[in-house]
C-alpha cells in the first residue's frame, strides 16, 4: 500500500515543495517501510529539550583514564549488549598478549602507525586502517608512532554486507583486503614467560607460557584476521538524488551496521536535489558517529576524534545554514565512522563527564 496525502514532492530528496522541510520517516535504519513528511518547520527547531533523550557530543582525546595500557587504558564510552565503543591510545608496544573471548573486534586507526602481531601472523597498520579481529584471537599491537584507535567490540560476527545489484566489487574489491603472512616470533634473548590475558563476561584472566604464544607456522580457510584502509573503499554516488547512510555501510552485524563516509561528488546533476543530509529521528536505531577528519559540512563545530550520538526517537539532520551553505559545494571532505544499534546505547560516565552540554542547542532556530 501507498498512499500521497497533501502537498509532497514526486521524488524523495528532490524538489521539496516551497516553504517547507523533508522529514524521512522510516524502519530498520532506511531498510524498511518509508514515509517522506513535508512539514512547515524544521524537527529539530526546539527551545527546550529536558530528560535523557537530548543528543550528545564530546571529544573522545580528552577521555579520562587514557593511560596508553591496552586493556586499562582503552576508555569505553557507549555500549549495550551488543556492542561497545573505546577510544585507546598506545605510545610503547604491548608487554602482553590479548584475546577477547567476549567480542569481535574492529580496530580503526585514527592516528599512528605500527604492527599488530595475530596467530595468523603480523601485519603493518596505519592510519585509516580497519583491522577486524574475529573473537578469540590473540594479538599484541607494537606502535611505531603514537597510536589512536576507535574499538568496537561487536557480540555478535563481523561480516561484510552484500552488495546486491551493485555487484561483488562496489564499495571496495575484496583483492583489497589483507590479512597475515605467519613469521617466526622475534627471538628475545633471556625471557622464559609470555602473558595472554583474556577478557571473558568482561572480566581479565591471565595465562602464562614458557613459550611465545603466536608460534602459527601456516594456516588456511576463510576466518582470519584482515585490514582494509579507507582509502580503498570507493564510495557509491548518486548526481541526482542523495543516498541514505546505508548505501556506505561497511561492515554488518545482526543488531549494529558500521558505515564509512569518505570525501564523494554530491548531487549536482539536479538543481532541485538536497545535498545535505535530511531530517530524520532514528526510529530502530541510536546512532553514533566519529569524526576522522575533514570538513563535516552538515555540522558545525565539529572536528578529528569527535564523537556525536543521536539516540532514537529525537530528531537530527543539517544544522541551520548547512542547507543553504550546500547549493555552491560539488564535494564533501570528510571521512567518518558511523555506529548504528538497534538496541538503545548508554553513555558511559566517561563520557558523560565530557559531554557538551549545549550541543542540543546547535539546531535551534534551524528553518
Amino acid at each position: 500500500m501507498h498512499w500521497i496525502k497533501g502537498r509532497v514532492t514526486r521524488q524523495a530528496h528532490v524538489d521539496i515543495p516551497e516553504g517547507t522541510v523533508e522529514e524521512e520517516f522510516g524502519r530498520r535504519g532506511f531498510f524498511g517501510r518509508v514515509s517522506h513528511l513535508y512539514r512547515t518547520h524544521a524537527p529539530v527547531g526546539w527551545t527546550k529539550l529536558e530528560g535523557d533523550l537530548r543528543p550528545h557530543a564530546f571529544q573522545t582525546l580528552e577521555l579520562p583514564g587514557l593511560s596508553g595500557d591496552w586493556l586499562e587504558g582503552r576508555v569505553a564510552f557507549l555500549g549495550n549488549a551488543d556492542v561497545t565503543l573505546h577510544l585507546a591510545k598506545l605510545h610503547t608496544p604491548m608487554p602482553y598478549f590479548f584475546r577477547n573471548a567476549d567480542a569481535d573486534e574492529i580496530l580503526f586507526v585514527h592516528r599512528g602507525e605500527g604492527r599488530i602481531e595475530t596467530d595468523f601472523g603480523p601485519m603493518a597498520y596505519e592510519r585509516g586502517d580497519y583491522l577486524v579481529i574475529p573473537r578469540g584471537t590473540t594479538y599484541r599491537l607494537a606502535p611505531s608512532a603514537e597510536t589512536a584507535m576507535l574499538v568496537i567490540e561487536s557480540a555478535d560476527e563481523v561480516e561484510i554486507p552484500p552488495r546486491g545489484v551493485l555487484g561483488n566489487h562496489a564499495l571496495f574489491d575484496t583483492d583489497v583486503i589483507e590479512v597475515p603472512e605467519p613469521q617466526p616470533p622475534e627471538e628475545e634473548a633471556g625471557r622464559t614467560e609470555w602473558q595472554v590475558k583474556v577478557q571473558r563476561q568482561g572480566r581479565i584472566s591471565t595465562i602464562t607460557y614458557p613459550f611465545h604464544p603466536l608460534d602459527t607456522v601456516g594456516w588456511k580457510g576463510d576466518l582470519a584476521v584482515w585490514r582494509l584502509n579507507v582509502r580503498d573503499i570507493r564510495p557509491v554516488m548518486s548526481e541526482r538524488y542523495h543516498l541514505p547512510p546505508t548505501a556506505h555501510v561497511t561492515f554488518l552485524m545482526k543488531s549494529v551496521v558500521v558505515c564509512t563516509f569518505l570525501p564523494r561528488g554530491l548531487e549536482t546533476g539536479d538543481p532541485g536535489a538536497l545535498r545535505v543530509p535530511f531530517f530524520h529521528n532514528n526510529i530502530d536505531f541510536d546512532e553514533v558517529i566519529f569524526y576522522h577528519a575533514g570538513d563535516f559540512f552538515s555540522r558545525a563545530g565539529v572536528g578529528p576524534g569527535m564523537v556525536t550520538f543521536h539516540p532514537q526517537g529525537i530528531h537530527h539532520g543539517p544544522q541551520p545554514g548547512a542547507v543553504a551553505a550546500s547549493k555552491t559545494k560539488e564535494r564533501t571532505d570528510e571521512e567518518a565512522v558511523m555506529i548504528d544499534s538497534r538496541r538503545p546505547l548508554e553513555l558511559t560516565p566517561a563520557a558523560q563527564s565530557i559531554s557538551f552540554p549545549d550541543y542540543w542547542k546547535s539546531w535551534m532556530a534551524a528553518k
